[in-house]
Order: C-alpha cells, then sequence, then structure tokens
C-alpha cells in the first residue's frame, strides 16, 4: 500500500466553477499543469475531480485515465488519487463500476456514498474485498465522530479488509453550516492516533475556508497529513483571496517549517 503524501492538493473539487475563482482547474490541461505549480510549491500528491464538456462533475473512467496518463507524463511519482464522489448525481454501482473498471492506485470513497444501510452492505463488502484483493487502494472519506465509529466497525467485522487504512477526515461542511475548527482535530482524530483492534491508520484533514489552514497545521502536528486546496477554501490564512492553488500550498509549507 502506498503511503499518502504529506500534503496533496485538492484543485477543485465537484462543485465549484471559474465563476467562484477564475484559476480553479476545470479541463484536464489545466488540472495537470496546476498539479505541477503545486508540485513545485510543495505538494507531493493531488486529489482528482474531471468533468463533462459542460464542466460539469463526473465520475467518467476515460476522462480519469486521460488526466492519469497525462498527469504521470507531466510529473512522474507524483501520487495521484481519483474521487468517486457522487455528488447527488451518480450511484454507489457506479462508484463500483468505476473502481473495478479504472482500478485506480487510490481513490476516495466516501462511507455515507458506498454503504449508506444495512440493505446496501453485501454489494459494499463485495467491492471493499475486491479493491483489496486487486490493489486499489480505498481512502475512506469519513463527516462526522459517529460516522467514523460506524467505519472503524465494519474494519473490525471484516467488511471492510485489511488491518491498515487510509482515512480522510471532512472537518466543517461545504455549506458552511458546520465551522473548520482546529482545535476540534485532536477529539476526531483520536480513534485513529489510538487505534484498538490491532489496526493502523494512514490519516489526513480537510477543513473549509480560512482556518483551513490552521487545522490543517494542527493536523500536521499531531501526525496526520493534509489535504489543501481550492476544493474545501479559496482562502489564506489571514482570510484573503487566495491567487491560486499552489498559494494556498506555499503558504501552509512555509508555516509548517515556521
Amino acid at each position: 500500500m502506498l503511503n499518502l503524501p504529506n500534503i496533496m492538493v485538492a484543485p477543485n473539487g465537484a462543485r465549484r466553477s471559474k465563476t467562484d475563482h477564475p484559476k480553479l482547474p476545470i479541463t484536464i490541461d489545466e488540472t495537470v499543469e496546476v498539479c505541477r505549480a503545486c508540485a513545485d510549491a510543495g505538494a507531493t500528491g493531488a486529489h482528482l475531480h474531471v468533468r463533462d464538456k459542460y464542466g460539469k462533475h463526473t465520475i467518467d473512467v476515460h476522462a480519469y485515465q486521460r488526466l492519469l496518463d497525462k498527469l504521470d507524463s507531466a510529473l512522474p511519482g507524483f501520487f495521484a488519487q481519483i474521487t468517486s464522489e457522487t455528488a447527488g448525481l451518480f450511484t454507489a454501482e457506479d462508484q463500483r463500476h468505476l473502481i473495478q473498471t479504472l482500478k485506480p492506485k487510490s481513490v476516495s470513497v466516501a462511507l455515507r456514498e458506498f454503504l449508506p444501510d444495512e440493505a446496501t452492505r453485501p454489494a459494499a463488502r463485495e467491492a471493499y474485498h475486491w479493491a483489496y484483493e486487486n490493489g486499489v487502494t480505498i481512502q475512506h472519506i469519513c463527516y462526522s465522530a459517529p460516522e467514523l465509529d460506524r467505519l472503524l466497525a465494519f474494519m473490525v467485522d471484516g467488511t471492510i479488509p485489511g488491518q491498515h487504512h487510509h482515512i480522510q477526515l471532512v472537518l466543517g461542511s461545504y455549506d458552511g453550516t458546520k465551522i473548520s475548527k482546529p482545535d476540534a482535530v485532536a477529539a476526531f482524530a483520536d480513534p485513529l492516533i489510538h487505534p484498538e483492534q490491532g489496526l493502523s491508520f494512514d490519516w489526513m484533514v480537510c477543513a473549509f475556508g480560512a482556518p483551513e489552514t490552521d487545522c490543517l497545521l494542527q493536523t500536521l502536528a499531531l501526525g496526520g497529513k493534509a489535504r489543501i486546496g481550492f476544493e474545501n477554501s479559496l482562502w489564506n490564512r489571514d482570510s484573503s483571496l487566495a491567487d491560486s492553488n499552489a498559494e494556498r500550498v506555499q503558504e501552509l509549507v512555509a508555516l509548517q517549517g515556521a
């Protein structure tokens, strides 16, 4: 299993467009160029979304393959993770098709989308085991402490196989109803920092708005890793609008080393 990068840029996401920020990448070529700039700034990996010809979120296998091929050519060895996010447009079946057809090295999967209830457990279990057996590393996304507890229970009972896992903790919310707070990181991540049942974790946090930087600094101090970029926040630590994804990475790198 690959290790997660210390700093992973998330340059666009499923929701924002150039009306939100003119330098938000939409096309595959734009995304590759942003990843190149972010690598120069200190990122060692990227969390990748692709868009359709209308600029809308998609999980199209062929689009992802084109992006991965171009990124590998431009930045050999750069950690590339695709997302299976449904964004209300796709189903768990669509997610499974993407994962099993593309066989990416790393893919993020939200538990609440992939295994929302007991009725979906058999299909999800089969897909989790298929990924484990075929070298596809899933980074499991959790949006709350109860959701993390539910995920850990699935790891303990074998629904999700393996002892070592990649985790993404989401601190706050896209719509701003939940504020990202640096002092909330330790409690949220505690089951990962002090694991039980023989499990171990490579974990990461993302946060929203101007608090993003301080949340990620706290995460790094606790031994976690940081996902940063325009998917989650367009703003610097001082609440100024960031010029680019690379500027967000530069700020975090500079402060981490301060």
